[in-house]
């Protein structure tokens, strides 16, 4: 990573936003003074800190295991995200990529059933073997080749002056548990996502199928987030609609733009309403394309 704050951002208008927040932030006495218990600043986590297309890196770990359990009770076919699986339904596998309330609330169930009665550990140990043989179809990167660079110097220069960080995403919490230390340097209570509610039995922590509080998407975000921290951001920065309400809920609020078909993908049909609120509310865009100099960790 690059030793100059944002090295790996292009000057233009989005870094020189962030640079006069964080500093006016900072600086006791102006109009923009953040005190320091308020700074919390908060990301989403497909799409805005590493690549989510052409699927997010969780939901081939999910898709299989659910495909095994079809596989020994046909009779799940009967419902969702099982029939999908069953009839190959192209439709609702996009509507997941796209985070879809609907298709996204009919996974979280399916999956918090698929590991209930796990102990706490066996899920992450399962999700730590498939992350160290994962690679990206095409970038032929693991999960941790393809986080955003310069969003990792945004959470350094954050730090710098005084922020706390956090990540909420729809995808599972305890998913991105599993690299949140060593690839994000959060520490684990900092990751706020989709999660299931745990019950203490003879001794042990095991997973339950009933989801912890409300599904990280929408307004279940800043909802989240107010559980979690007693606060709302000072910070937010998502790409997707369901990460409007989140942004709205910020002093600042950063979108990513997704224009580069060439270093990354290009793609807005799950981001129209986030990107006319943008204009709409003055937020600021981050242009893959014309900001970042550097895209992934993984590749320029």
């Amino acid at each position: 990573m690059s030793t100059t704050p944002l090295g790996s951002w292009n000057d233009g208008a989005a870094k020189r936003a962030i640079v006069e927040f964080v500093t006016s932030a900072a600086t006791e006495g102006t109009p923009g003074f953040v005190a320091p218990m308020d700074r919390i600043a908060v990301f989403d986590n497909d799409g805005t800190l590493w690549v989510e297309k052409p699927a997010p890196v969780q939901m081939p770990f999910v898709l299989g295991k659910l495909a095994a359990r079809l596989e020994t009770d046909p009779s799940l076919a009967d419902e969702q995200p099982y029939r999908a699986l069953a009839e190959r339904d192209e439709s609702y596998l996009r509507a997941l990529n796209d985070q879809d309330p609907d298709a996204v609330t009919s996974m979280v169930e399916a999956v918090g059933s698929a590991w209930e009665g796990t102990p706490f550990g066996e899920f992450e140990a399962e999700a730590t073997r498939y992350l160290a043989s994962w690679r990206h179809e095409r970038f032929g990167l693991p999960a941790t080749g393809l986080v955003y660079r310069p969003m990792l110097e945004l959470f350094d220069y954050l730090r710098a002056h005084g922020w706390r960080l956090f990540v909420c995403s729809g995808g599972g919490r305890d998913f991105m548990r599993v690299i949140c230390e060593g690839t994000w340097g959060l520490p684990r209570e900092n990751v706020i996502g989709s999660a299931p509610e745990f019950a203490y039995r003879d001794g042990e922590l095991i997973r339950q199928a009933v989801p912890h509080g409300p599904i990280a998407l929408g307004p279940g975000k800043p909802e989240d987030v107010l559980a979690r921290t007693g606060r709302l951001p000072g910070f937010a920065a998502g790409n997707d609609d369901v990460d409007v309400e989140l942004l709205r809920s910020a002093r600042f609020a950063l979108l990513v733009v997704h224009d580069d078909d060439e270093r990354e993908y290009a793609y807005q049909d799950s981001a129209l309403r986030a990107r006319a609120e943008a204009e709409r509310s003055g937020w600021t865009t981050v242009s893959v394309k014309n900001d970042w100099k550097t895209v992934t960790t993984g590749r320029p």
